[in-house]
């Protein structure tokens, strides 16, 4: 059984009441952690997130400041550290937890909590997201089955996360369906996650030993770069169709994010590929304000 399988057969954390009283003031201070860790880490991501309407971008911070966390912990300078698996498999059991009561004493677990619970978001997603984070400890290679496994758990499950929390808005009720909508978020999820995998080439393979894409150690070609970008553009294409049908509250910010990523693609492929183990590729400030711009215009129709 793949851990695609496994994710699928859990059940969820129910999202019962709470087991503890409310605090409306903890739970502000929560959510204004997860944006400050928001703001500290993610220029791109937070322009982004300014699209969305209240509540869906408290909700996505949540969701997101979470994901940094656990990503520092396995990508961050104490990466090496032997007690990082146990740190990970703590905040793991600290977030189900917390979706299960309603309460922790770390306020990013806690906000994402809030989170989870208001926007039905369970075990299924939250555990093969964990488990994504913990391969980054051990796998150094990976395959075309690990890497399916792989990028599901860190970043198909966070498009689901999202959904969860878009189709949850006030204005959603009779526009967003989440079972119609999960295969175009799990694929802009993947598009997401392997643009950045040849964005990060470099310091993945020579900084953190790590070769996530099969055929790309040391010795990407054109011809490989090419049919990488092919996947994504074909993952794009069928993101595109959800996106259209999401609701206003968050079609912008999404259509917006869609559009960076496209753009990263037309930019990766014109980069020669010895040239992507040196250079991170982004888009210049003018080219991100062209798409915002659209995404404004295009994602406001409805």
């Amino acid at each position: 059984m793949t851990a695609r399988t496994e994710a699928r057969a859990a059940s969820a954390v129910p999202v019962t009441a709470a087991s503890v009283p409310a605090d409306p003031l903890y739970d502000r201070v929560a959510r204004r952690s997860a944006r400050a860790v928001i703001a500290g880490y993610s220029t791109s991501f937070g322009w982004a997130c300014r699209l969305l309407a209240e509540p869906v971008r408290t909700h996505v911070r949540d969701v997101y400041a979470l994901v940094r966390v656990a990503d520092e912990l396995v990508d961050g300078p104490a990466a090496g550290d032997p007690r990082t698996g146990a740190q990970l498999d703590a905040l793991e059991a600290e977030t189900l937890d917390a979706v299960a009561t309603g309460r922790s004493t770390n306020l990013v677990v806690h906000a994402f909590a809030l989170t989870a619970r208001e926007c039905g978001i369970g075990s299924d997603l939250i555990r093969p997201f964990f488990a994504s984070m913990r391969t980054d400890l051990s796998v150094t290679s990976h395959d075309e089955n690990t890497l399916a496994d792989y990028v599901y758990g860190s970043a198909e499950v966070v498009g689901l996360m999202c959904l969860r929390v878009f189709v949850a808005a006030p204005d959603a009720a009779d526009r967003a369906d989440y079972d119609d909508l999960a295969p175009g978020a799990r694929r802009l999820g993947a598009a997401f996650q392997k643009v950045n995998f040849l964005r990060d080439l470099g310091a993945d393979e020579d900084l953190r030993g790590r070769t996530y894409l099969p055929g790309t150690g040391g010795r990407l070609d054109a011809a490989r770069r090419d049919q990488i970008l092919d996947d994504i553009d074909a993952d794009l294409a069928v993101a595109a169709t959800a996106v259209a049908r999401l609701p206003r509250s968050s079609r912008r910010a999404v259509g917006a994010a869609h559009g960076l990523f496209a753009a990263l693609s037309r930019r990766l492929r014109r980069v020669p590929p010895g040239r992507l183990r040196r250079t991170r590729v982004r888009v210049p400030a003018a080219g991100k304000a062209w798409i915002l711009v659209r995404a404004l215009v295009l994602g406001g129709r409805s």
